[in-house]
Order: C-alpha cells, then sequence, then structure tokens
C-alpha cells in the first residue's frame, strides 16, 4: 500500500507536457506489483519513447527493453480485422459476406445465426454468445483452429442473434479459419506477408514454439493476491487468431504508426482510408463491462469496431483494445486526431497497462490524473476478487463427511459434445481427472466432502486455482455426470454438461 501511495502522488503531481517518460514511468513500475512491462510512444509517425521497465523475470536480474518479447493476446485481434480488410479491398470478400460460404462447417447455436452470420459479424462480438462462452474448448487444447470451430455450434445461445455484446474469442478464430479459406495461407502466413514485412516488425512471431529462436523474451507470472508466481508459456496455436502473436514495443510501434497514417507505412499501403475508417467504426455498441468507477476516462460513448474497442474522450476517437495471455496483460491505445499512440506489454496480471496508457494521454492533453482515476487503480489493481470467491466456497465445506462408494465406484467416462471425453482414473494415489484433448488440464482427486472431490492441478494455471468435481446420481445411486466447479472469469468449465457414458476409454463415438 505505501508503493501506490507513492504511485498515486506522483500521478497526481504530473501535469507538465513533454515531461521525462522513463523517470515517471519508472515511479509508476515501482507501485505497480508487477515484475517487468515495456511501453512506447509514437506521436505525429514518431517514436518518442520505447523503454523497458523491470525484470523479464522476478528473482532474476535480466532487464527488459524495448525489443523484449511478450505476448500481445486479443491485441492480435486488429491483425485479424486488417487482414480481412485487406482482402476487402482487394475485391476478394465482402464484409456482408456470409461466413457459411467460406466455411461450410461453420454452425451456430440455431440455423437462422448460421445462416446469417456474415464476416463483419465475427469481427464485434453480437452473434449471440456469451462473453469467454467456449474458451474451454480450446484452452491448452489439442485441438486445431478448425475443430474448434466446429464445436462452436454447442455453445449455448446468451443473447439475441446481433441483439447484445459478448466478447468471443471462437468468433475470430473463426475468422481466421476465413482467411485461410479465401488466400490458401494461414492467418499467420498471411499476416506476416502484409503487415510484419513491409513494417519491419522483424522479432514478431506467433508461436511459443519460437520463442528460443527469437531470444530475448519475458517469462509470465501469475497474481495471487499480492505475489506474483512464475508460470510456464502456454501454446495458442489453435486459437492463434483471438490471440496468439507474441510482439515487442518496438515492432508494435510501426503498427500503430502505420494504423494512424490511413493505413500507410513507408513502404506498402495497407488498407484503403475507407476501410480503416470502417474498422474504426462502432458496429455493437455497448455499456462498458466493468463498473464505471473502474473507468478512467470518461466517454459519452463505448462500442466495439471491428477488432478495435472505440471510445470518445474531449472530442477525440480513442482507439484501444487490451490483451490477456496466461501471465501476461497489455494494452495498445491510439488518438488519431493527436497523432498519438501507446503501447504496454506486461509479464504480469496486474491490470496496470490500462491506467498507463490513460496516464499518458491524459499527460499529452494537459490533465494529470484525477482523484477518481486513483480510487479506480486502488482498487483494481488489488487482484483478490477470485481468491475472494474460493475463500468463501471453501468456508462451506462440510468436515469429518466421507465418499459414498469406494473410489473403484467413481471410476467412468463423462460426455459432452461441446468438449468430448471427460475421464475419472483409479491409480495408485487415488482418483485422477483427465481431458481427452488437453493433457495439460491433468489432475489428481482429493476428497472434498460427501461426494465432491478438490482438483490438485497437476501444473499451476494463471486463470485459475482451485475447484472441485461433484459425481451427480439418480435416484438408483447409479453415477449420471460430473459437474466441474473451477472459480475464476475466464475459463468455465461449469459449461460442459458431462454425462456418463458406456464406453472404455478411446472408443470411438
Amino acid at each position: 500500500m505505501k508503493k501506490l501511495t507513492l504511485f498515486l502522488l506522483i500521478l497526481c503531481s504530473i501535469t507538465a507536457f513533454g515531461q521525462n517518460w522513463k523517470k515517471e514511468i519508472s515511479a509508476i513500475h515501482e507501485a505497480s506489483n508487477v515484475p517487468g512491462f515495456a511501453v512506447a510512444i509514437v506521436k505525429d509517425g514518431q517514436v518518442v519513447h520505447a523503454e523497458g521497465y523491470g525484470v523479464k523475470e522476478l528473482g532474476e536480474k535480466d532487464k527488459v527493453d524495448a525489443n523484449t518479447l511478450f505476448a500481445i493476446a486479443s491485441n492480435t485481434k486488429a491483425f485479424i480485422a486488417t487482414s480481412l480488410g485487406t482482402l476487402v479491398d482487394q475485391g476478394k470478400i465482402d464484409w456482408k459476406d456470409k461466413v457459411v460460404d467460406y466455411l461450410p462447417y461453420f454452425e451456430l447455436y440455431d440455423n437462422y445465426a448460421t445462416q446469417e452470420a456474415t464476416i463483419e459479424d465475427l469481427l464485434c462480438h453480437r452473434l449471440g454468445l456469451g462473453t469467454f462462452s467456449g474458451d474451454v474448448i480450446w484452452y491448452k487444447s489439442e485441438l486445431t483452429a478448425e475443430e474448434t470451430v466446429k464445436r462452436a455450434k454447442y455453445v449455448p445461445q446468451a443473447y439475441g442473434f446481433r441483439d447484445g455484446y459478448g466478447y468471443s474469442n471462437l468468433m475470430f478464430i473463426t475468422a481466421g479459419e476465413v482467411i485461410k479459406a479465401v488466400t490458401g495461407l494461414e492467418w499467420h502466413e498471411y499476416a506476416k506477408q502484409q503487415f510484419f514485412g513491409p513494417l519491419g516488425m522483424s522479432r514478431t512471431i506467433t508461436t511459443t514454439n519460437d520463442l528460443d529462436n527469437m531470444g530475448n523474451y519475458a517469462m509470465p507470472h501469475k497474481a495471487v493476491r499480492d505475489e506474483n508466481i512464475l508460470v510456464d508459456w502456454v501454446n495458442w496455436d489453435n486459437m492463434g487468431a483471438a490471440g496468439g502473436i507474441i510482439s515487442s514495443v518496438s515492432d508494435m510501434s510501426q503498427w500503430m504508426i502505420a494504423q494512424m497514417s490511413n493505413g500507410v507505412s513507408a513502404e506498402d499501403g495497407i488498407l484503403d482510408p475507407s476501410t480503416q475508417s470502417l474498422i474504426w467504426t462502432p458496429h455493437n455498441n455497448f455499456v462498458t463491462s466493468r463498473p464505471r468507477e473502474y473507468e478512467q476516462v470518461d466517454s459519452d460513448y463505448r462500442g466495439y469496431g471491428l477488432g478495435w474497442g472505440i471510445a470518445d474522450y474531449q472530442g477525440n476517437k480513442i482507439i484501444s483494445h487490451g490483451g490477456g495471455y496466461d501471465g501476461m496483460y497489455s494494452r495498445v491505445m491510439m488518438v488519431p486526431e493527436q497523432g498519438l499512440g501507446v503501447v504496454v506489454l506486461t509479464n504480469g496480471m496486474r491490470g496496470i497497462s490500462n491506467y498507463i496508457t490513460d496516464f499518458v494521454m491524459k499527460t499529452y492533453m494537459h490533465e494529470g490524473f484525477s482523484r477518481s482515476d486513483m480510487a479506480a487503480i486502488e482498487n483494481y489493481i488489488k487482484a483478490n476478487a477470485m481468491y475472494d470467491r474460493v475463500d468463501d466456497l471453501k468456508a462451506k465445506r462440510v468436515m469429518d463427511t466421507k465418499p459414498s462408494m469406494p473410489n473403484a465406484g467413481y471410476v467412468g467416462t463423462f460426455y459432452t459434445p461441446m468438449y468430448g471425453d471427460i475421464i475419472i482414473k483409479e491409480t495408485s494415489n487415488g482418483l485422477r481427472l483427465e481431458f481427452e484433448h488437453a493433457p495439460l488440464l491433468g489432475a489428481n482427486l482429493k476428497h472434498w466432502h460427501f461426494d465432491t472431490f478438490e482438483i490438485d492441478w497437476d501444473v499451476p494455471h494463471a486463470w485459475f486455482d482451485w475447484g472441485t468435481v461433484q459425481f451427480q446420481f439418480d435416484q438408483a445411486r447409479n453415477i449420471t455426470g460430473i459437474s466441474i466447479d473451477v472459480p475464476n472469469n475466464d475459463i468455465f468449465f461449469d459449461e460442459l454438461k458431462l454425462e456418463k457414458v458406456e464406453r472404455s476409454v478411446g472408443q470411438n463415438r
């Protein structure tokens, strides 16, 4: 809290235009409880600041610099929208084209949504799916992107078709497959051809498999209350079109400059200005999903364009997007009328990137942070909410109970079409939980109470921690299914409606 107070005092005192960014952002780093991050600022087509702060890995001495690689996660979505924009400019597709005309296997929750969904719909989160719904399908899974898209039909409808906002990674995975269907190239091959090469983004990659060859990369850290815990890089290849790019602030500076130059770099044209304008036009208007008191910038409107969040501030259009990867948060913000862009890439999960981008923007606009900004930081940076939920559930444990049958009685295969098989096995160490498509989600089960078992994951996971498996019975005390409860805000295991099936592991369905 002492560091946070220092941070707030520093922000309160900063009002001057053209200040020493290194000194002031270093003070933010000291207060942030994030191991390391990098920041780049562009103004009027020039990079005016590109620096690293802190360390690549907690407990180590290797410093972050402007070329250090981080996962940009959902900031990838703008590359997908822009890729499709180039295909519109080339006359190869139209925004209103139906998805099924390119991906005949594409299906949603009903036939009308399936047949009417357009390429434009894929990019603005309005197709009726809930926020993050279905992410459990691809997370740490060996399913391909196509196999993941084919399971979208089992994701439940959350609101009316084009009648709401639900942030959907699955639909951006689908958009990546549209790029492949049109060009014959994987989405990342097309992005490299269209953007990475022409813009000189030489350190930008799209798979964790290339990290060691590139070198100079940060390590991810999960946030557990006041601690930062090192976690492994996770391969996101199957959902890469929704969040798979890994880059540096130096490279991302070139991306922002190109975006704010009507999509034209020094050497190559990227987008027709009218296409860029359409991408930056709200297609789905919404009231922010976070409570108002957590927003630092007052806006008259907020919405989502195509791969970008859109808002206004003091008569300026704000183009921005956040990104969340296992152990890393990021944010890109641009104010095109001011020629201003800021990118922040971090190796922690504290949400500090939002506050740095807004701090830079407000400082350029001669404001500094307000008291309400400071209150938002104090509330948001704590990262305790998920663990408070876990503590509440743990407090409800009924002690001194026993399972209703020996371990062998719980063994079985449990199936849902949305995911596939989840298996409960008996081993010499007790019961074990295994996911058919995701070996990295393996866990041992320990009795919790009654017929509920605690999940003891094999490896730590960034988005979630504690959880349980509860067995369900019919009137004759035969096991009919299981429910998996893992409290978190991102990967929803409770969406899996798992019924026991009578088949051996690996048997064809």
